[in-house]
């Protein structure tokens, strides 16, 4: 009888066959080992905390018609004095939108979140359920599809911190020669998916229709908070630090423009990250809109999409790609002459805190235990500043509305055409010149 190769002397499966299997069934298990169950948590409390400055009008004591105009610049919501959605907007002072979730409420609850002294808001706050209705936006005008007509003009975009225009600058686009997908190219720029607090159904929010506290100027979140309410679990509290405080205000100032180079300067935040600022001006002669859009980024980006919180993740990538400007960073300069001719410039800028994300109880070490959270909490933090460069500077920094205002609405017929819009922007040239008055 043949002899089998595996019992031939000489064919016997030697130690590397043995160490080899042995490998991979060990790898399999480790590979199996280290795949955890994880579950969602039984309830989602979110945080936005926000410190907004505008310079010159933080101090003023109603803010509603300038409300109104921001709200037409920014396209955001809570615009319109204590309402949820203002952490979203550019009024100045301090703000929150607070939301909460629970598996075992999915239509929504009510919640009393209990606050530290510090806060100077009274004991507590009371969270109520979003109404499921339409959409605002369905009252606004054509379909979103719909391309207007080809406006006549262009957009000159430049980058960097620098005295002078740096070589390769500015990338143009002619509205003229441009297609829908030109646009769409030529303002790419960085974003992130929104994790925040949010007004949808299944949500209980404050502020809310009965609930609008508006938040003190000394405010501190420094504390012990607690939610309580039916659905939510007993274990749901936390501890605010300094880190997730209020920010203090982007005290954005500038210098100099025109023919010559806009030198920015601000005090260092303890609690920053990083730190972003863009500009943008319109003009409009004889139907030709000219508008002029500038970032901190020493890569081309915009910045449309960074205005807005992001997670410590994304700030710290953006950093390594010199996307945002370092914590220790307090000056920067716009090139001179690039918004030598605008009728008014708008220069925002962003100060990203650190976002905080708690669960409990906290995940296993041991990854062949199952994690079944009872709660999660994301804690966000920013610092926006907003600042108008040029003559119009001048008039803000002494407490006066730019003209145009509600005061002193425009002739219904001016005999100018405002600036026509980007399509899938906002529309940034009319916006500044209502702004700016033209």
């Amino acid at each position: 009888m043949k002899e089998s190769p595996i019992t031939r002397r000489g064919h016997h499966p030697g130690p590397a066959v043995c160490t080899l299997a042995t490998a991979a069934m060990l790898a399999c298990g480790a590979a199996t080992a280290q795949t955890q169950v994880v579950k969602p948590p039984l309830a989602q409390y979110w945080m936005d905390v926000a410190t907004i400055s505008m310079a010159g009008m933080d101090d003023m004591p109603d803010m509603g018609a300038l409300g109104g105009l921001m709200g037409g610049i920014t396209g955001m919501p809570g615009m319109g004095g204590v309402s949820f959605g203002a952490t979203r907007g550019m009024m100045p002072g301090r703000w929150l939108d607070l939301a909460v979730r629970s598996q075992r409420k999915p239509a929504g609850l009510e919640a009393v979140q209990t606050i530290p002294p510090g806060q100077a808001m009274g004991p507590s706050l009371t969270l109520l359920p979003v109404k499921a209705q339409a959409e605002r936006q369905r009252q606004g005008g054509g379909s979103v599809d719909e391309v207007p007509e080809q406006p006549k003009g262009r957009i000159l975009f430049y980058w960097g911190c620098s005295d002078t225009v740096r070589p390769g600058q500015p990338r143009i686009l002619d509205f003229a020669k441009a297609g829908v997908e030109d646009y769409g190219k030529f303002m790419m720029g960085r974003a992130t998916r929104d994790t925040g607090a949010k007004a949808i159904p299944g949500h209980a929010i404050w502020p809310n229709e009965i609930h609008r506290q508006k938040v003190p100027p000394q405010a501190s979140l420094s504390g012990q908070h607690a939610l309580t309410g039916d659905g939510l679990p007993a274990s749901l509290q936390f501890t605010i630090g300094q880190q997730q405080d209020f920010m203090p205000k982007l005290a954005l100032v500038s210098q100099g423009g025109g023919s010559a180079a806009t030198q920015l300067s601000w005090q260092g935040l303890s609690t920053a990250q990083a730190y972003f600022l863009n500009a943008m001006s319109g003009s409009d002669n004889a139907g030709a809109t000219e508008m002029v859009i500038w970032s901190s980024s020493e890569v081309p980006e915009p910045g449309w999409g960074l205005m807005d919180y992001a997670s410590n993740a994304n700030v710290a990538k953006w950093l390594k790609e010199k996307v945002l400007l370092p914590a220790d960073r307090t000056n920067c300069a716009i090139p001179a002459g690039i918004f030598a001719k605008a009728e008014g410039a708008m220069l925002r800028g962003i100060a990203y805190g650190h976002e905080l994300n708690l669960a409990h109880p906290p995940r296993p070490t041991d990854k062949r235990i199952a994690w079944e959270p009872e709660w999660a909490a994301k804690i966000r933090v920013k610092s926006l500043s907003m600042v108008m460069l040029g003559e119009e500077a001048a008039s803000a920094s002494s407490g006066q509305m730019p003209r145009s205002s509600s005061d002193e609405p425009a002739p219904a017929d001016s005999g100018s055409k405002p600036p026509a819009g980007i399509p899938g922007l906002p529309d940034v040239g009319k916006a500044l010149k209502g702004l700016f008055g033209g």
